[in-house]
Formats: structure tokens, sequence, C-alpha cells
């Protein structure tokens, strides 16, 4: 038989005739909705295409367009992001990242769903936390707002500090605070977005690492430690905690060793492994 040419009329119903338009279509629906100019501009470049005779070649280029746009209508890309001294980003705000207005109309499911692809294909530490786990987190990071991390190395620990500053969470090596100070440069900053705490039961965490000095199952590893530090339900962990910030004279080292090598997490984090979970 005769092969592929062009198919008859354009716009919605020449697309419904492609073969990969059920599997895209609530993306399309949803870039017609929320930004009508941008899809019938992206008509127009069809039709044109269209009076091209045409094999199947173009509805990849055209599905790929579709896809590369729905991104942006959840995430604002690159804006409000001013440097501070460090490379870290200065007022880091959701509003920068996401487009709340447009998530909002998401259940916590999807929202988590959004956040995790999103940033699966970046190389950076994420999570979506819990609302009520985040509320222990946040209750106690206002009573305690530093502690001593262990990172496990090849060579042993290296000890990191992480200290509270309002939703941001920054590090910095042992090393660098003993040798600089309180100038000590953030290396890992997790960024915790309460935005959507009450109304969908979830915190968004994001991070900026600063790769000259960690990777990132390393700077995951830390972001782990706060969950087990922080989010206990064992009154043994989580006083380490509050020795360290309230009676630091008694506070050990190794305590936090100890605690992590008995934890899953230091199961999973032998030095020179790395810990698949995310």
């Amino acid at each position: 038989g005769p092969g592929p040419g062009p198919g008859p009329g354009s716009g919605e119903a020449a697309l419904e005739e492609n073969p990969f338009y059920g599997k895209y279509r609530h993306k399309i629906q949803e870039l017609r909705r929320s930004s009508p100019d941008v899809f019938e501009s992206r008509m127009e470049k069809r039709n044109e295409v269209k009076k091209q005779p045409v094999g199947y070649s173009n509805q990849g280029e055209f599905i790929r367009c579709m896809e590369e746009k729905a991104r942006p209508i959840f995430f604002v890309e690159g804006l409000g992001t001013k440097k501070s001294k460090g490379g870290f980003t200065k007022d880091k705000t959701l509003d920068s990242i996401l487009n709340v207005e447009v998530v909002k109309e998401k259940s916590a499911e999807e929202i988590k769903q959004i956040w995790n692809q999103y940033f699966s294909a970046k190389d950076t530490v994420y999570a979506v936390i819990p609302a009520e786990k985040f509320a222990l987190i946040w209750k106690r990071a206002q009573k305690c707002p530093s502690f001593l991390y262990a990172l496990p190395r090849k060579e042993g620990y290296e000890f990191f500090v992480g200290q509270w500053s309002g939703t941001e969470l920054h590090f910095t090596s042992l090393i660098n605070i003993q040798t600089q100070g309180e100038t000590a440069p953030s290396q890992l900053v997790l960024y915790h977005y309460p935005e959507l705490q009450k109304e969908k039961g979830i915190v968004l965490m994001t991070a900026e690492i600063d790769s000259k000095f960690l990777v990132v199952h390393e700077a995951q590893c830390l972001a782990n430690q706060v969950q087990l530090f922080y989010a206990t339900d064992r009154s043994e962990t989580y006083e380490l905690v509050e020795t360290f910030n309230h009676r630091s004279s008694e506070f050990k080292y190794m305590s936090v060793i100890a605690e992590l090598e008995q934890s899953r997490l230091g199961r999973e984090l032998r030095p020179g492994q790395v810990s698949d979970k995310s």
C-alpha cells in the first residue's frame, strides 16, 4: 500500500491520528491550557512541516519539542539565582525553582513524582519529606541548630559541621572551621521548602554541592544523617545532638561514628561503597 503521506487536516485533528498522540495527550493538553501561545506557535510550525512530504521522522521531533516544553510548566529555570560568595545561591526560594501556582493543582503524590523525576536528571541531592517528619526536624533544629556529622572516607572518617540557617542547612568540614573559623565557606547546602507542608503534607528538599569537596553520594550520606539524628525516635540518638549544642565539653566525636556504624545507614555506606538508596 501507499506509505504514510501527509495526513488530512491540521491542528488537533491531525494530531489525533498520530500514533504517538495517546501517549502524550495529557502533556499536550497541559501545554495548551497553561501556555496557549506556545501551543499555537507549535501548531503553526507543525503545519509548515505538514507541507513537506513526511514520514514519521518529524513526529519524533514534534514530540521531543512537546516534551521539552512540558518541563517549564512546572519548573522555572534559572530565575532568581543570585550567587553568594562560595558560589551558592542566595535566597533560593521555591518560586525560583517551581511554578508553585501550577503545582498546587496537583496531588502530593503527583508533586512528589514531578520533583523526583526532575531532579533525578540532575547531579544533586533531593527529597520529598513527609510533613510530620519535617515538623520534628524543624522543632529540634530551633533548639539545636548545629551538629557534627561523620562522613565515611576510604581512610576513616571526615567530620562535617551542619548548621541550620532558617530552613537552609549548611555543611562545612570541621577542618575548615578549625582553620578559617566563622568565615569557612559552605561545601553543601540543603534547601528545605515548607510552602506545601500544610496543604499537601510534604516538604521539598534540594541541594547545592561544592563538587571540589564532595561528590553526590557523599552529600547524600550527610543528608541521610540529618534524618538519622534529627528525626529519630530513639532518645539516645537525639541526645547526641543536644549534648553537642548544650554540653559541648561532654560531647565525644566517636559517639557519632558509633551511632552511624550501628545504623542501617552506616552499613549501607561502608567507605568505598556507593549507596544506591536515594
